[in-house]
């Protein structure tokens, strides 16, 4: 691999490395701010994306230094809407999550036929992304939907 097509790899790394710690930051404010019957299993499952996002953060971060490159110290946009219904939570969820998905697609498309490390790397998070959209996708339907959510 070149040095300018590691340069490219190392910024869209680090892009990725930036929206997983924003997803850090986004689980754990959400966890925060459900009320209501179904508190503690909503809570559960925000505070597994918020630490699935932190192990994402930190894959990311070791790929960054094994091709020699400096892990960035930004954070992803932290968009607070002030809208903390438990629909509104997992719409802002979903935006997030498409955004991740988008950035690891890009890396994919970056390093075919560079890197099969980075291929197999972004396919695995690529993977990870899909069903963890699918996951909310479902929650977002109404009991007895089978159809796609219609913002997936």
């Amino acid at each position: 691999m070149d040095k300018a097509m590691k340069k490219t790899v190392i910024e869209a790394i680090n892009r990725i490395l930036e929206l997983e710690l924003a997803g850090v930051v986004k689980y754990t404010h959400y966890a925060l701010m459900v009320f209501g019957y179904n508190r503690m299993p909503i809570v559960s499952w925000l505070k597994g994306n918020a630490d699935e996002s932190l192990a994402h953060a930190h894959k990311a971060g070791e790929m960054v230094t094994l091709l020699g490159g400096h892990p960035s110290l930004k954070i992803g946009p932290l968009l607070e809407t002030e809208r903390h219904d438990i629909g509104d939570i997992l719409r802002e969820s979903l935006e997030h999550e498409k955004t991740a998905l988008a950035a690891y697609y890009d890396l994919l498309h970056i390093a075919q036929g560079h890197s099969v490390l980075l291929e197999e790397y972004a396919r695995e998070m690529i993977v990870l992304e899909e069903m963890h959209l699918d996951a909310v996708n479902k929650m977002l339907r109404s009991p007895g939907d089978t159809g796609v959510f219609k913002n997936l």
